[in-house]
């Protein structure tokens, strides 16, 4: 149960701004723009947003007991999203087509978006971490600040396309592909020492 008398601001500020650093919807809006158009031109933000917030809702609480019913450990969790995310950026950076084009944003809604670019292994992994500092009852409302937020950017996608231009999103989608590999790299190096121990 949640002991909401143990509600702090404080906790409430830092675990926010922590999960709003690693979730990155600011920096992600480059590729969400590419899988929006991928998508017949429609993201699902109230389908995107509640996939992830629930994702990351469900790792709060049961994170390590639903991976050890897998079978699986955070380590390989990790691998298999740097993976997608790793596909993701060479399509930006070589504009390459790896994910074929759905016209369903349902199903693109939830992968890649929901997972793993929005609670992905990294966030995953930092929801569950979080828990040995801070109260889960403020851990939960770092969650769904950050929820309300990725509403609101997956909602305002096509202001912001309209914004950049399409010269100024083949630039920013270059550039993002590169971190986005990168991340990718990074997130695979570290864990991919650990697999199948």
């Amino acid at each position: 149960m949640l002991d909401f008398s143990a509600v702090s601001f404080k906790q409430i500020l830092t675990t926010t701004f922590t999960l709003f650093a690693i979730i990155d919807i600011l920096g992600n809006i480059p590729v969400l723009v590419t899988l929006k158009a991928k998508m017949g031109g429609h993201i699902k933000s109230g389908r995107a947003t509640i996939v992830s917030g629930g994702l990351m809702i469900v790792f709060l609480f049961v994170g390590q007991e639903f991976l050890d019913i897998l079978g699986l450990d955070v380590k390989s969790f990790a691998v298999a999203g740097s993976i997608v995310i790793f596909i993701l950026g060479l399509e930006m950076v070589l504009g390459l087509e790896f994910f074929k084009a759905d016209s369903n944003p349902k199903s693109g809604s939830v992968v890649p978006i929901a997972f793993p670019l929005i609670a992905g292994s990294g966030t995953l992994t930092t929801v569950m971490s979080l828990k040995a500092n801070y109260e889960e009852v403020n851990i939960l409302i770092g969650i769904l600040i950050n929820c309300i937020v990725i509403f609101v950017v997956l909602h305002s996608l096509k202001w912001i396309e309209k914004a950049l231009g399409p010269s100024g999103l083949i630039v920013v989608r270059k550039f993002f592909g590169v971190i986005l590999l990168a991340i990718a790299v990074k997130i695979f190096g570290t864990n991919i020492v650990e697999f199948g121990k």
